[in-house]
């Protein structure tokens, strides 16, 4: 078929098709978004950002354990989270996480068992969402950013054990906050050293070395510790009110 023609019968078959289009002011409106009831979700955010700030705020002294709600890593994992919260509890920290199973359940348990603080906050879901059995106190969020807020504002430190997309989202939300300017320098503490080396090897030849995406300065915001002592003294040494 000549060219010619085809191109002749596609662009009278587009015409066609615009004039037997509707005009704007006639289409139906399509609306992905519930506008009826869109703006009055503005007050259950701010009630939830209101309560969870009360929440936090009784705690003067805190540390964040961020890690895997599933059971799936090594049993050390587990017992480290557990002998640090614990520890750190008997100094007067309040431990707090997002309150479910795995590494939080651990470390909870930690500052449950050394007499201290152990504050979940969790997250409402559609299905029943678990909180370990070893909180003192807690609060369901049904907003994720606004648990997000509230993990990242509550402590003096942050501390990562291995887990899966969760505990990298909230790795970088405080890690961009520090760098950023937008929260004060604290402790950052990534726990296991042979779990967190792809990242930092990224890090360190990917975007330092070879794009110069982030400054040198910038591989010092965080801290690779492998032992319970470690961490625990580099907090003690670090930890500013």
């Amino acid at each position: 078929m000549n060219d010619d023609v085809t191109v002749e019968r596609l662009a009278r078959t587009v015409h066609e098709g615009q004039r037997s289009m509707p005009a704007p002011e006639d289409r139906p409106l399509l609306v992905c978004k519930p506008r009826a009831i869109e703006s009055w979700r503005i007050f259950k955010i701010m009630s939830e950002f209101v309560d969870g700030f009360d929440v936090i705020r009784r705690y003067g002294l805190a540390a964040t354990f961020f890690g895997s709600a599933r059971s799936s890593f090594e049993d050390k994992v587990y017992k480290d989270a557990t002998d640090l919260a614990g520890r750190l509890a008997k100094k007067g920290f309040a431990i707090i996480t997002g309150g479910s199973a795995g590494v939080m359940q651990a470390a909870n348990k930690g500052a449950f068992e050394a007499g201290g603080a152990s504050v979940g906050l969790n997250i409402n879901l559609p299905h029943e969402q678990i909180y370990n059995p070893y909180l003192t106190d807690r609060f369901g969020f049904d907003h994720f950013f606004v648990r997000k807020v509230m993990l990242t504002y509550a402590s003096e430190v942050y501390i990562y054990f291995p887990g899966g997309f969760g505990t990298q989202n909230e790795f970088f939300e405080i890690l961009t906050l520090v760098q950023t300017g937008k929260t004060r320098k604290m402790p950052i503490i990534l726990f296991d050293s042979s779990y967190w080396k792809p990242l930092i090897t990224f890090f360190e030849e990917v975007l330092y070395k070879k794009h110069a995406a982030i400054s040198k300065e910038d591989l010092e915001l965080y801290k690779v510790v492998d032992t319970v002592d470690e961490a625990y003294e580099y907090i003690l040494a670090n930890v500013s009110c």
